[in-house]
């Protein structure tokens, strides 16, 4: 655990120069596998009698670094990194799952995250309820006999609604089961999820925390803090017949989660990140606070201007004094409230289509937390494979318009966004 503030961990957490001949950049090991010292060290690392680097799908030096300072801005005691978001998600809930277990969700998720709770999960006999987190007592109301888990995002994409994860909490902690907070839009440099009471954090890397738009990662960050002997999670308790009889919680106590995501998620399912673009990622955490900070601050300039034009409908940002969400923003949020801007169009479904079309500085294109500014009409993309309702429920309506405000100067984007009215 580190001592340090979030931007020096940003920058230094996780790298000893000691270690890697003094090299002031983090370097890339970019090899598939490493050699062992003989048979008993090899031995030996496979019983995790001792720590150390087997196959890059389970573990490599560059992506050490990157779980390292993920844990010191999370403020987590471990971490692991993926191949995407998805897959730190999905790898997330199957290693801790199994069918017949139940999760309660916020159903103001992102579309993808959506599809794989509501379809691909239950396929695996493992489902899920969605509820209006708004009422945060819907969650205890939802909570089964099999519940294992209640997932949420912490800022909610696209609807941005921003949760009382605090009030959330004392339902998860009722419950027995580990609280799952999606951090992706607000960033560790805006809110630490683990501080309100989440027991896990899951970020795609893709999005603020690499910022340029070039690489692909996900990470779960484990807050050490939920009780896994408590009875209902039985493979961290009992011999794990994948891993020669290794008792989890006994072996690895707080850490167990860490280790299993590890020892069987990442050697089972393989969603290992590319050393190369975790190197990518690790660049862009170092200026995430920097970079955060102009996100936010041109997202607000911008939401209030829109507020003004007679072309649009409504706007949605949490810093906005008339939103909904402003006193939770207030809370939660203080230091800013990310880049994602959110209206209605007045023409409805085909004038935000086409103003989506229209725009030059903002790129039309499904990402989010990218340094250049990007648009897109969720109604049409991605949560088109959502029913009316489900887009309802998710915050989406035909009018809506995705804006995620880049670092560009603010007057360029007003004006952007302005010629693409003249369309209409």
């Amino acid at each position: 655990m580190s001592t340090h503030k979030l931007a020096t961990n940003a920058l230094h957490a996780g790298h000893d120069v000691t270690q890697t001949s003094g090299t002031r950049a983090v370097p890339i090991y970019q090899t598939t596998s490493y050699v062992f010292n003989d048979a008993d060290h090899a031995a030996n690392l496979f019983s995790l009698a001792e720590l150390g680097f087997i196959y890059t799908r389970l573990n490599n030096p560059t992506n050490q670094i990157l779980q390292e300072r993920l844990a010191a801005v999370e403020g987590g005691i471990g971490a692991v990194v993926f191949a995407s978001g998805t897959a730190a998600i999905s790898t997330g809930l199957l290693t801790l799952l199994k069918a017949g277990d139940h999760i309660v969700a916020s159903s103001s998720l992102y579309g993808g995250t959506y599809n794989l709770l509501n379809v691909t999960l239950p396929r695996l006999g493992i489902t899920t309820t969605f509820v209006d987190a708004s009422n945060p007592d819907n969650f205890a109301a939802a909570v089964q006999e099999n519940t294992r888990a209640i997932f949420v995002e912490s800022l909610g994409n696209p609807k941005l609604d921003v949760l009382d994860l605090e009030a959330i909490a004392v339902h998860s902690k009722a419950a027995g089961v580990p609280f799952i907070v999606d951090n992706t839009v607000a960033t560790p440099a805006l809110l630490n999820p683990l501080k309100h009471g989440a027991n896990i954090v899951i970020h795609s890397l893709t999005k603020y925390i690499g910022g340029q738009g070039n690489s692909l990662g996900g990470a779960i960050i484990d807050g050490g803090t939920f009780d896994w002997s408590n009875g209902k999670f039985p493979e961290f308790t009992e011999p794990s017949a994948g891993y020669h009889g290794l008792k989890y919680y006994e072996t690895l106590g707080a850490a167990s989660y860490t280790f299993k995501l590890i020892l069987e998620g990442l050697r089972d399912f393989g969603g290992a990140i590319s050393p190369t673009n975790a190197f990518n990622i690790i660049q862009g955490l170092e200026t995430l606070p920097v970079r955060i900070k102009q996100h936010s601050e041109n997202a607000l300039e911008l939401a209030k201007w829109l507020e003004a034009q007679e072309e649009v409908a409504w706007v949605n940002y949490p810093g906005l004094e008339s939103s909904k969400y402003n006193a939770l923003a207030k809370k939660y949020l203080p230091k800013g409230q990310s880049g994602i801007v959110t209206f209605g169009a007045k023409g409805g479904f085909e004038a935000a289509k086409t103003i989506s079309n229209e725009t030059n500085i903002f790129s039309l294109l499904a990402n989010i937390g990218d340094t250049k500014s990007l648009i897109i009409h969720p109604s049409s993309t991605t949560h088109q494979q959502l029913d009316e309702a489900q887009q309802a429920s998710a915050g989406v309506s035909q009018d809506l318009i995705r804006l995620s405000v880049g670092i560009e100067d603010i007057e360029d984007l007003k004006a952007d966004l302005k010629a693409a009215f003249a369309k209409i």
